[in-house]
């Protein structure tokens, strides 16, 4: 029967050899929001800093945001794996754009190593702007967003992030509960 999608823009491809199952709309650019993350964490994770290296969250990783929560404040220390995990699990936006601002060159560095890496990947509509996907101007098409995709579920690291339920991290003598945010996971 007819498939019932609210979506302005679907592809949907089968896991095992990328097949076109279903199309609508797949060429069309739109906005991305959070998945713009699995872009940031791929270019992060092949710049090969370490995981386990601290960064401290700043003013501006708070500035970006209007309307969306936060549970990291300005001066907590978190690794950078943390950091990844956060962004990737919970859709935390100031651990996005903390490891962003922590790239070799800085986040115009980090930004530049998206779209370059877009364009590695194939993926000729995507745009990127800015590391969270709070900003519109992250767009791509759901056909390019495949690739994406399938490129982060190849990355065992983002493939471990993404689908751990919770996890747990120290802020100074805190432990913080984060929960996936995708209640398919659990």
């Amino acid at each position: 029967g007819k498939l019932d999608v609210r979506s302005s823009s679907v592809i949907v491809l089968d896991a095992v050899d990328s097949s076109v199952l279903y199309s609508k709309q797949a060429q069309s650019p739109v906005p991305i929001a959070s998945i713009t993350k699995l872009m940031t964490a791929l270019v992060v994770l092949d710049a090969g800093q370490p995981l386990d290296e601290m960064i401290e969250l700043t003013a501006e990783d708070r500035r970006l945001e209007r309307t969306s929560f936060s549970r990291l404040a300005v001066g907590n220390q978190l690794s950078r794996g943390d950091l990844l995990h956060l962004a990737l699990m919970s859709s935390e936006n100031r651990a996005a754009h903390a490891v962003a601002r922590a790239y070799p060159g800085g986040l115009s560095a980090c930004l530049k190593a998206m779209n370059a890496k877009a364009r590695d990947l194939g993926m000729k509509t995507a745009h990127f702007t800015d590391p969270t996907g709070l900003s519109s101007g992250n767009v791509s098409s759901a056909a390019d967003l495949a690739k994406l995709v399938a490129a982060a579920a190849a990355d065992p690291t983002i493939r471990t992030f993404t689908t751990s339920a919770s996890h747990s991290v120290a802020i100074g003598k805190h432990l913080l509960e984060f929960r996936n945010t995708n209640s398919l996971v659990a």
